[in-house]
């Protein structure tokens, strides 16, 4: 499978926006090593205007959950907790719902569901859904252990899926989950699948109700060559056997909550019926948890009746309703990650049937649901720019997502960079920053999620002022050499001098402009002030 690069972190910094998204957008399925991207950037709050922003802190978590204030400031981490953050939520008074330690060091399943405390104390945890064998973390006399199994998302009944001005969040109560089990069904695949299961547990952990997705494959609406492409799935290792075959790889879930479309008579739009997404397969769904049937859909063929206002999803993230009480309520919004999924026919760039939809830029949209009409979006083809090509520009293939704020703005997690943006409803960004923390994956500093929260959910936090960052122009972005020297600057020797003495402190003039071929040399200073007024050195 070929793998399209994310965009560089430093595009938020007024990058040389035609040179990346021609290597990017033209390029996104040739191999990463195809194209060179930066290997040093900044990192922080790179961009922030005060006045327009939703101010407040910012949960981020992909590994280390860590809350940051606007101007980057850490305000809080819980990395004594050895949790996961996979996600990490913020609830009011300091506490946190997170993913715990992983099992078996799997990347998303948590041995534990916690709720935790400012000081990373543990007010509440659920482990006993899965019986599975001890992979050390358990007494060594026990050859199983119960788990979790937790994974993407979780949330609280009677709470709205993030934070709503004048509505509770309760920090007890049933939870609803996103977990996984592991079985065979043959009318998908005769090898071990990797299941995803919904289910709610009260709060002494005791499970209510279970949905479980290969159990509904018959209502996803797959094409026969979509089925065709799971039956032939093959594992390529005894690992890939052992974890079994992620078809469906859903990411999100959570309840629809109040809305306007129940209010006016829809009853696919209960408040208790649940919203998310597969991230495998390209669809979108709405289920009523007491029959477990499928009530609207969207997908995975988006070329017909109304899916084709949408157009295509490709690898959806944090999917869901947004909340009564904020600016879209009721409609919904998902962070469409472009890069590569679906089932279908082979192709020649996938002869497996497998990850045969391909899009080399993200989309985050708002819809409304009844009619599936987009509403707003920021992606390349939003808000006119002189070549539509080259509009706003957002892209990461894999996890990410996205919150509308109390003020309209919406908060955006490009995950695969850890990078954030707070964007206007015409695209201005009014807040950037991008992460300096390392990701699950080494090598990366990517974030799984983020949200933002208001001052007073965190009241032990230290709060700062709010300063505006303006960046400077990318040409002022340069580091210094070992000596000191910003490779922008000219260094004039004196007669006599080496080119080594470039490095010192003796003889040498400095002046703003473009990095010289080799250095010159004049007999004073004045020379060079009179060729420089007559050559390129003076633009």
């Amino acid at each position: 499978m070929f793998f399209c690069p994310p965009a560089s972190p430093l595009q938020g910094v007024s990058l040389n926006n035609l040179f990346k998204h021609l290597l990017i957008v033209g390029a996104c399925l040739l191999p990463a090593a195809a194209l060179a991207m930066p290997q040093v950037y900044p990192t922080g709050t790179t961009i922030y205007k005060p006045e327009k922003a939703y101010n407040g802190f910012t949960l981020i978590a992909g590994g280390t959950p860590r809350m940051i204030d606007m101007n980057g400031n850490l305000v809080n981490e819980w990395s004594a907790s050895g949790v996961n953050g996979f996600p990490a939520k913020p609830l009011p008074g300091g506490s946190i719902l997170t993913t715990g330690p992983r099992w078996k060091g799997l990347i998303n399943d948590g041995i534990t569901l916690v709720q935790l405390d400012w000081n990373g104390k543990t007010e509440w945890e659920f482990r006993n859904f899965l019986e599975v064998p001890n992979d050390g973390s358990a007494p060594a006399d026990q050859k199983t252990m119960m788990i979790s199994t937790q994974h993407h998302d979780m949330q609280r009944r009677n709470s709205p899926v993030y934070h709503v001005p004048g509505v509770d969040m309760p920090k007890s109560g049933n939870m609803l989950i996103l977990g996984h089990e592991w079985h065979v069904n043959p009318a998908i695949n005769d090898n071990l699948l990797m299941d995803d299961v919904v289910f709610e547990v009260d709060e002494s952990g005791k499970v209510l109700w279970k949905w479980r997705a290969a159990d509904h494959v018959e209502e996803f609406g797959f094409s026969k060559e979509a089925r065709q492409s799971m039956k032939n799935w093959k594992p390529l290792s005894d690992a890939d056997r052992e974890k079994g075959f992620d078809w469906w790889h859903q990411n999100c879930v959570s309840f629809l909550g109040p809305n306007k479309w129940y209010d006016a008579g829809d009853k696919r739009f209960h408040p208790d019926n649940i919203i998310f997404d597969s991230r495998e397969s390209n669809i979108l769904l709405i289920v009523e948890p007491k029959s477990g049937k499928v009530v609207w859909k969207a997908g995975p063929d988006y070329a017909k009746g109304d899916d084709a206002k949408i157009g295509q999803i490709v690898g959806p993230h944090n999917t869901h309703m947004i909340p009564k009480g904020l600016p879209g309520e009721g409609n919904i919004l998902v962070y469409d990650n472009g890069g590569q999924a679906g089932y279908g026919t082979p192709t020649a760039l996938d002869p497996t049937g497998r990850m045969v939809v391909q899009r080399g830029y993200t989309r985050v949209l708002e819809f409304n649901p009844v009619t599936k009409k987009i509403v707003w979006q920021y992606s390349i083809k939003s808000h006119k720019k002189p070549w539509t090509m080259f509009g706003y520009w957002d892209y990461s293939p894999f996890i990410s997502s996205a919150q509308r704020l109390p003020n309209g703005n919406t908060l955006i997690c490009e995950g695969s960079n850890g990078r954030f943006i707070e964007v206007t409803i015409e695209g201005e960004i009014v807040w950037e920053y991008i992460s300096p923390y390392p990701g699950n994956i080494p090598g990366t500093n990517y974030v799984y999620r983020a949200y933002r929260l208001p001052y007073e959910w965190a009241p032990e936090a230290v709060r700062t002022a709010e300063v505006a960052v303006v960046p400077p122009a990318n040409g002022d972005m340069q580091l210094p050499n070992a000596e000191g020297v910003l490779p922008s600057v000219h260094t004039v020797l004196k007669k006599g001098d080496t080119p080594a003495a470039a490095g010192s402190s003796s003889g040498i003039v400095v002046r703003r402009g473009s990095a010289p071929q080799e250095a010159t040399l004049y007999d004073d200073e004045e020379d060079f002030e009179e060729e420089s007024a007559n050559t390129m050195h003076a633009y």
